[in-house]
């Protein structure tokens, strides 16, 4: 069983329209062995974007994510520090450090379209 995190963007346009996604991120998705994974953060960067009104989201965003079947990854005391061993000339987005450093601690792919956070090493599936 593979293991897949789902950047923001990637998550919000599964929710809206998956086709914007690539073939390889949706098999990946839609693949009923595969673990994929929502990071808190995600739900944070989206509530906050919402409050400044860059971004509108259902309410019922949660129930959105739950009947996807996508589990839910808190942010734990390894994952924030994690993100002190990521150089910063890739990429200065919080929530996109915070992202990686979840995939590498928790040893998951990440599904992105964000060309810099390949820099990191991790496994990316081009989304």
């Amino acid at each position: 069983m593979s293991g897949y995190l789902l950047d923001t963007h990637v998550l919000l346009w599964w929710l809206d329209d998956p086709a914007l996604l690539s073939q390889g991120a949706r098999s990946a998705i839609v693949e009923p062995d595969n673990r994929v994974i929502v990071s808190i953060a995600s739900v944070w960067e989206i509530a906050i974007k919402t409050t400044l009104g860059k971004l509108e989201v259902p309410e019922d965003l949660a129930e959105m994510i739950e009947d996807s079947g996508f589990e839910l990854l808190s942010i734990t005391y390894s994952h924030a520090w994690a993100v002190k061993e990521l150089p910063l000339e890739h990429h200065k987005d919080p929530f996109d450090r915070l992202l990686v450093a979840q995939a590498k601690v928790e040893g998951l792919t990440l599904i992105t379209r964000d060309e810099n956070l390949k820099q990191y090493g991790i496994p990316i599936i081009e989304a």
